[in-house]
């Protein structure tokens, strides 16, 4: 059932072989960590399927239609979401994540197997065809805020197979799905799109549940940004000053140069900077009266439930076997069985 979930076609390379060995060569020098280049391998780029087309179709979504991208942790899920007919972003479709690594929580050092939380945005040049693990493209971490605060690591990725340090690991059926879409609609005249990555999905009750979280004021900055896009269906414009994320904002002096400077005066408030600011409010109200369940504590990373059942049905090795061309291994599949955990 699972191999019949994700359809993907291939068609021949657009770029020539000396193109690519040297596209990937350049590349081989900047990626490092959960990520790293198979020159000698030169697998071709997926292209869209015809289901995949279709699917768009009936949603009344174009192929080069702009796209953005919505990660969330917890529920080890990403979703890709289309311009639609209306000019709004609608969902197209939600992929089940097969491995991340860390914890809930923003990654801030080199090595601590922690993948990102934040805004990013990902242009052509991030996507790498040649992949160690099948395709991937690159968050762009540290992104402007996070290398302001000191946080270090680089090539953090969204990619194939079931293997995570630092990474978001879709299996090579959902990346190259993924990859496919997203690679259209940059060909299609967007120069780059977003990524928006949680801890979970920012319900006022989710919130609740994680109050007493130490992470808890820098996931209210992210709620921010996810009621924005929300509210608008429209991709948040990101601005960065005091130290944190700010959305949909207009500054009279224009864009904050300085992440960690006192933010500028903004040009009035809107609708939109109301509504975010009454849903802060409700957050407040819900956490006086929230008992927040037991901290959820990761051996490792998790692992979304439908790889799960397969993974305890067939063992890493019949997993990896399924999900990746190279059969590449599970990272570490028994913390993947053990989280999440209550205390």
């Amino acid at each position: 059932m699972f191999r019949n979930r994700f359809s993907l076609e291939t068609a021949r390379p657009r770029l020539s072989l000396l193109a690519r060995l040297a596209a990937a060569t350049i590349a081989g020098g900047l990626l490092a960590g959960c990520m790293a280049m198979d020159v000698a391998s030169l697998a071709e780029a997926p292209q869209l399927s015809n289901k995949v087309k279709a699917e768009m179709s009936k949603k009344k979504m174009r192929p080069e239609s702009p796209v953005l991208v919505r990660i969330f942790k917890q529920e080890s899920e990403l979703e890709v979401w289309k311009v639609d007919a209306s000019g709004k972003y609608a969902l197209f479709k939600t992929y089940p994540m097969c491995r991340w690594s860390g914890k809930l929580g923003p990654k801030t050092k080199s090595g601590d197997r922690q993948a990102p939380e934040g805004f990013y945005h990902v242009s052509e040049g991030m996507l790498n065809p040649n992949s160690q693990y099948y395709v991937s493209f690159n968050l762009g971490y540290p992104n402007r805020l996070e290398s302001a605060l000191g946080y270090t690591g680089e090539a953090l990725m969204v990619h194939g197979a079931c293997s995570s340090s630092g990474c978001y690991a879709m299996t090579d059926q959902g990346v190259g799905e993924i990859y496919a879409i997203v690679q259209k609609a940059l060909d299609g005249g967007q120069q780059r799109f977003q990524v928006q990555a949680y801890p979970f999905r920012m319900t006022t009750q989710n919130m609740a549940k994680h109050k007493g979280d130490p992470n808890m004021p820098f996931w209210r900055t992210l709620k921010e940004g996810y009621d924005a896009f929300a509210f608008t269906r429209s991709q948040p414009k990101v601005s960065v000053c005091g130290g944190r994320y700010v959305f949909d904002r207009e500054f009279v002096d224009g864009e904050p140069s300085d992440p960690l400077a006192q933010c500028p005066a903004a040009v009035g408030e809107n609708d939109l900077m109301a509504k975010i600011g009454a849903e802060q409010k409700k957050l407040d109200a819900a956490f006086a009266g929230a008992t927040p369940v037991s901290s959820f504590a990761y051996v490792d990373g998790g692992m979304h439930p439908s790889f799960r059942t397969l993974l305890k049905k067939q063992g890493a090795k019949g997993l990896a076997a399924q999900i990746s061309r190279t059969k590449y291994p599970v990272s570490r599949p028994d913390a993947a069985l053990a989280d999440p955990y209550d205390d």
